[in-house]
């Protein structure tokens, strides 16, 4: 006699637990989704408080941008008296060479 022939288990032969338990609450899962939740908020707290400083230093720096255009257009009107402040002065504004530096300087 020949033995029947055994059918090659498949995947939808695997057993699994999926329905056995009631999904509808599960303490651990919503203390997981809590945790998740407040990590996810700190997180964008932490990049808000980054971006607030990145504006911050961008406004800053469009004041100093004002405050030396107001400074060289009251020098080309003929003010000696800011020409002689800017040669009294300390070191040049950020990013900006003093004059006579060689050519045009920026830093990064």
């Amino acid at each position: 006699m020949s033995t029947p022939r055994v059918s090659p288990r498949g995947l939808q032969d695997v057993r699994t637990l999926a329905g056995s338990v009631d999904q509808t609450f599960l303490p651990h899962r919503t203390f997981l989704r809590i945790a998740c939740l407040e990590m996810e908020k700190f997180r964008r707290t932490q990049e808000r408080a980054s971006a607030v400083r990145r504006v911050a230093s961008i406004d800053r720096r469009f004041g100093e941008i004002d405050a030396e255009k107001g400074r060289l257009l009251r020098t080309m009107k003929g003010d000696k008296t800011e020409i002689a402040r800017k040669e009294s002065s300390g070191p040049a504004p950020h990013g900006i060479a003093p004059a006579g530096a060689g050519g045009v300087k920026f830093r990064y």
